[in-house]
């Protein structure tokens, strides 16, 4: 599979069959988030990777009851470890460069065979709380992977000509 086909086959699943993951699958997957490119090569993601079945439960309470979030074999919990640095356009680095990270994941994951989907609906203060995450560490997204039970139909794209514009913002 190219990388083109892993983003056009790539699908947030959830729902998943209970098989665990592979270690060396779920290394090449964590690699790729190594790899990413971040802002000064600054490198300020870290990720917690969860397992564990109790604690994925969990995760699950803390993400608004989202059953797949505990239903998923891993969960990764995406963070930065950041000083919280902005660049010039004023964006702050972190939840760009783990944005980064966590979509190079996903890509590699669909290579694999593996499903993934970003959770954003969560309560932060709890996931810290279950996984001893400091305080001064964000968490940008949660990341559920394992082997999709099922396949989501692709969703509605906008057209390039809805999303692109030509040397200058016009109507």
């Amino acid at each position: 599979m190219n990388v083109f086909q892993a983003i056009k086959t790539r699908r947030s699943v959830r729902s998943y069959l209970d098989k665990p993951v592979e270690e060396d699958k779920l290394l090449r997957v964590l690699e790729a988030a190594r790899l990413a490119p971040s802002a000064n090569n600054y490198q300020e993601w870290r990720f917690v990777v969860v397992r564990d079945d109790v604690t994925r439960q969990k995760l699950m309470a803390a993400a608004r009851g989202q059953g797949f979030v505990g239903q998923a074999p891993v969960v990764i919990v995406c963070c930065a470890q950041t000083d919280g640095h902005v660049m010039t356009c004023g964006q702050k680095c972190y939840p760009i460069d783990v944005a980064i990270a966590i979509d190079h994941m996903t890509l590699v994951a669909a290579e694999e065979g593996l499903g993934t989907c970003w959770v954003g609906s969560f309560y932060a203060d709890q996931v810290k709380q279950i996984l001893g995450i400091p305080e001064s560490v964000p968490i940008v997204e949660l990341l559920t992977l394992g082997y999709p039970a099922k396949t989501p139909q692709p969703t509605e794209r906008l057209s390039l000509g809805e999303i692109v514009k030509h040397e200058r913002w016009s109507d």
